[in-house]
């Protein structure tokens, strides 16, 4: 299962989606960090089966993925492309910025 939450900014949409069994860890390798214990509320919102989801028609300015359920998910609704995905700790994240959203 994964969360996914949209922020409606001033700035646009953001899209934030996150494996559930991910929330409540930190993830540290060198100088980065994944915090999604101080930060979970970030991407706790609507908890959705990754087979089913069907993103909204939104145009989002800017997206934050984590987990592998999550980065597939991303990438067959073509938020995302697999070469721009990153690892901490093993964990897969990605995050994309559009600045001018169709």
């Amino acid at each position: 299962m994964i969360y996914v939450k949209i922020h409606d900014t001033e700035e646009g949409n953001i899209i934030a989606m996150c494996d559930s069994a991910l929330i409540g860890n930190v993830y540290e390798e060198g100088d980065m960090v994944l915090d999604l214990k101080d930060y979970s509320d970030f991407y706790v919102g609507d908890l959705a089966d990754p087979n089913e989801i069907e993103l909204p028609e939104h145009k989002f300015n800017s997206a934050n993925i984590v987990g592998e359920e999550s980065i597939e998910v991303a990438i067959r609704h073509k938020l995302i492309e697999k070469e721009n995905v990153n690892r901490i700790m093993g964990v897969p994240y990605a995050h994309t910025y559009w600045l001018n959203p169709e």
